[in-house]
């Protein structure tokens, strides 16, 4: 085993000793099945190495990272919805297996677990990290809001898109690694530079996600192979292809983007035009400029040798799933 599967294995026991099953049970399964579900558990994780590396105690730290997992996966349960997506993790999402409103009321009682969960730091700690929280979680719903905003529009830019992801996905990567730095009792300095490093992996991250929707596979990346696609979203592979395409391939991606409409030929003709234009080389090579940017900040931190190849080798165990 290696030492990241051991953090894994530890914070699922944590959590499992957490989050329970109780009355009413249609309230509490449904966190329950989403937190159960599977998933790499890379914002947890990331808040117990960050802690670890930077000489804190471990144990104080397990609170900070279930309230980031427990934030998450609230998170997931109402983008489903918004997204009326079927299948999370290779599994039911929640509105499906239940219902709509059962997915809403418990993705709000998740939303108050994670608060509950900075209860037990002390006061200088606490502040600290609800204010991190606090910002983040902002973010998050700005984020989320942007790419609702971006479905209906046709002048996104690149820039604003990884602005999104930012906010959407890379600040709770970041505000997990910082979790883990505050609680370490770090610098500021140290603690920014690690929440540095945390959003650009995080950025990559998003990007990776975003390439495996349309040329992952089903079984491996366990979520709907063309969602984004289906569902308009003007991720980085359609902004890549709408700058870098020819005329009659723009006005193709398009007429496509320009209706939800049912069409059983759009996904595979969307991922044509990408792979014609080399937006799969090309949104590869923005994934490793991001990773690679991560790695930068990474060597300017005040720890050692060993300690800086940890927390490397795992931004690049991200960075295989499946490429």
């Amino acid at each position: 085993m290696n030492i990241v599967d051991t953090y894994k294995e530890d914070f699922l026991a944590y959590l499992n000793s957490a989050i329970q099953v109780k009355e009413p049970k249609n309230l509490y399964e449904p966190i329950y099945y989403i937190l159960q579900i599977g998933g790499k558990r890379l914002r947890p994780i990331l808040t117990l190495i960050t802690c670890d590396i930077l000489n804190g105690n471990i144990k104080k730290a397990y609170d900070a990272a279930l309230a980031v997992e427990v934030f998450h996966n609230f998170t997931l349960i109402h983008d489903d919805i918004m997204d009326s997506a079927p299948i999370r993790r290779g599994k039911e999402t929640v509105h499906i297996k239940w219902d709509i409103n059962t997915g809403i009321l418990s993705g709000d009682a998740m939303m108050i677990l994670a608060y509950q969960c900075f209860e037990n730091y002390e006061p200088f700690n606490y502040k600290k990290l609800l204010k991190l929280f606090n910002q983040t979680a902002l973010e998050v719903c700005e984020g989320q809001q942007l790419d609702v905003d971006f479905e209906i529009r046709n002048d996104v830019t690149i820039a604003e898109y990884v602005k999104m992801i930012t906010y959407k996905t890379s600040v709770l990567v970041a505000a997990a690694m910082k979790m883990g730095a505050i609680i370490a009792e770090v610098n500021d300095e140290e603690a920014d530079k690690i929440y540095d490093f945390g959003l650009n992996l995080g950025i990559a991250f998003q990007l990776q996600d975003d390439y495996l929707d349309t040329f992952g596979d089903a079984a491996t990346f366990g979520k709907q192979i063309g969602g984004d696609i289906i569902e308009n979203k003007k991720t980085f592979l359609y902004l890549k292809a709408i700058e870098t395409s020819n005329e009659k391939d723009k006005k193709s991606l398009l007429d496509f983007y320009k209706t939800k409409i049912t069409n059983p030929n759009k996904v595979s003709e969307v991922t044509a035009l990408f792979k014609k234009n080399n937006i799969d080389k090309l949104t590869v090579q923005e994934i490793e400029f991001y990773t690679n940017k991560a790695f930068e900040i990474l060597e300017t931190l005040s720890i050692s040798k060993e300690k800086k190849e940890i927390l490397r080798n795992f931004g690049k165990s991200l960075m295989k799933r499946t490429l």
